[in-house]
């Protein structure tokens, strides 16, 4: 029975598992949004939430236990200077977690994670239309472009003759 076994694996070790999700909230920290599979997205809340904990002391002692735990300075430096002073009032539940559907290529279940404070400017409706381009002749490749000196003399152009079957590469036995 896995009664009060709380850790999710998703199928790693536990190294590899730590630095994934290490990551995930760098990730998350650094784009304030992210889209990846549920599971994962499930297992990064906690650690996300942790983080802004101590973002929110903001003491030494937490900037460097944050630091361990995710190993980039960037991130660290972002998360207390700007993620967790707008956490500040809220006592909890820092992260959302929306699901999208299911991924086309394995039908894994999808979804953004992203900070509940975050101001997330929306793509626009109607994106700019570039002009459009009058339609262009296909180009002729090398082969068929006639030199200067076909161009003087009055010889068929290579495209009204008819081409030759090229001999076939395939040895016929006798």
């Amino acid at each position: 029975m896995r009664h009060r076994k709380k850790t999710v694996k998703l199928k790693r070790t536990a190294s590899h598992r730590n630095a994934l999700l290490a990551n995930q909230v760098c990730s998350l920290i650094e784009h304030e949004r992210i889209k990846t599979t549920l599971a994962k997205a499930k297992a990064v809340r906690p650690l996300a939430e942790k983080m802004v904990t101590l973002g929110k002391r903001g003491d030494l002692h937490a900037r460097r236990l944050a630091a361990g735990e995710l190993g980039q300075k960037d991130a660290v430096k972002k998360l207390f200077a700007e993620v967790a002073p707008r956490a500040a009032d809220r006592k909890g539940g820092y992260t959302r977690i929306i699901k999208l559907g299911r991924r086309q290529s394995d039908s894994a279940p999808m979804a953004f994670i992203e900070w509940v404070d975050s101001v997330i400017v929306p793509p626009t409706e109607t994106p700019e239309v570039a002009p459009e381009k009058p339609a262009s002749k296909p180009r002729a490749k090398k082969a068929d472009k006639p030199t200067e000196s076909a161009k003087e003399s009055p010889k068929e152009s290579p495209k009204e003759s008819p081409k030759e079957p090229k001999p076939s590469s395939v040895k016929k036995d006798k």
